[in-house]
């Protein structure tokens, strides 16, 4: 652990501080090509915009640009840092959505006394760019921050800890059902934690079919029932009418434990107490609510998830959110909505049922990968999701209406 801390501060130090810098996209050697970047020949893009303001899109990079924005409030699973402490993340975002989907991302951190002075803020410079990205905002202040944010702004609005994470919790979720041979629509969810990623995943589950009454939902004072009285309004949508207190009365005889709450808080004797064919997605990190080698000692009929990149079936956002955004701006969509949503989850979980090629198994470190328990989701180094995401949710945002563009003809063939 001290070489691995060591080396992550040396990663982010050396050579240069930071992961991401700014690029030149065009000439900049002569005296002219700084006539044409700066005065005088700005001007004539300028007034080009102002007679019609999509020109914006096409004389500048807005279009392939998203802020990853925060307040540094819930900042991985280390709480409430604040803004400075959480941009080596935001930096990290950036990282990504380059490497996967080669968007020009830039982080964002806000210093703010109220969440309206949050929303303001943000929304007065929403336009700057083509989406954005809200991370690392703690519940609930978070569900109030994006609504308020998608009402205000012309551009997608994705608060990636909801949604990247119900995106690839429900894709993960219905191929491990196909395999455990369960309807998504008979079984009972035990989901432990109640903030954003929780709500979330639940929500998305609902969307694709879930039953809303056999979800049981814990907080840290136990499982989220109608006759509690400390619920807020996000809460209160899962309220479940039952006699069930406890973990482990939610969890005897549930077909399904999604954790998105902290490190080892599902037993051995807990696992054992699931129906046959269980799954458990254990998605805290770094450190999984069960350690896969612990639950699979008990029972060889689960299917397990992790968000780690050491053990089979990760459930990682990256799978995700780039290629959403890749998709959105890709069509000019005004927001990221639910059929963009789903369309993303089917074409994840699609994408694990074909076969693996050998430059993904090579990037990925296996030697070989077929659609079972043991793989249920695409790998993060998988190359082909950035075609198959972005092409479904574009589709999506253009059948849905929300696109101001056509479907590119031949996109990301």
């Amino acid at each position: 652990m001290t070489d691995l801390r060591q080396q992550a501060l040396d990663y982010h130090s050396l050579p240069t501080p930071g992961k991401i810098s700014v690029a030149l996209t065009t000439s900049a050697e002569t005296s002219y090509d700084l006539s044409l970047a700066y005065s005088p020949g700005v001007a004539e893009p300028c007034r080009e915009i102002a007679k019609n303001p999509d020109d914006v899109y096409k004389y500048t990079a807005k279009g392939n640009t998203v802020a990853v924005i925060t307040n540094g409030t819930a900042v991985l699973g280390l709480g409430n840092l604040g803004p400075m402490a959480s941009k080596p993340v935001m930096e990290g975002k950036s990282l990504l959505f380059k490497r996967f989907a080669n968007i020009d991302s830039f982080d964002i951190e806000v210093t703010h006394k109220t969440v309206e002075e949050f929303i303001n803020t943000v929304a007065s410079i929403a336009d700057s760019f083509g989406g954005i990205n809200l991370e690392d905002i703690k519940a609930p202040e978070c569900f109030v921050i994006e609504k308020a944010l998608i009402e205000r702004c012309a551009i997608p609005v994705f608060h990636d800890d909801q949604h990247g994470t119900a995106i690839v919790t429900a894709a993960a979720m219905m191929n491990a059902l196909d395999i455990q041979g369960k309807d998504i629509k008979q079984v009972n969810i035990v989901c432990l934690g109640a903030g954003a990623a929780a709500i979330a995943c639940m929500g998305l589950l609902i969307k694709c079919g879930a039953q809303r009454e056999k979800i049981y939902m814990l907080d840290t004072k136990g499982v989220v029932h109608t006759r509690r009285t400390d619920l807020n309004e996000y809460k209160k949508l899962f309220a479940n009418n039952t006699d069930k207190r406890t973990l482990d009365d939610a969890i005897a005889g549930a077909d399904v434990f999604v954790g998105v709450s902290g490190p080892n808080l599902l037993s051995q004797k807990q696992v054992k107490s699931m129906a046959k064919n269980p799954i458990i997605f254990a998605c805290s990190n770094p450190d999984p609510e069960i350690k896969p080698e612990l639950a699979l000692a008990v029972r060889d009929d689960l299917i397990i998830a992790t968000g780690r990149s050491d053990y089979p079936n990760q459930v990682n956002n990256v799978l995700c959110f780039p290629f959403i955004f890749r998709g959105a701006l890709d069509v000019r969509a005004r927001t990221i909505n639910d059929a963009m949503k789903i369309a993303a989850v089917h074409a994840i979980r699609a994408l694990a049922k074909e076969p693996v090629p050998a430059e993904v198994l090579k990037a990925s470190g296996e030697s070989e990968l077929t659609f079972g328990k043991n793989y249920i989701i695409p790998k993060p180094m998988d190359s082909r999701l950035c075609a198959a995401v972005a092409r479904a949710v574009a589709q999506a945002a253009v059948d849905s209406g929300v696109a101001a563009l056509a479907m590119p003809e031949n996109y990301m063939v």
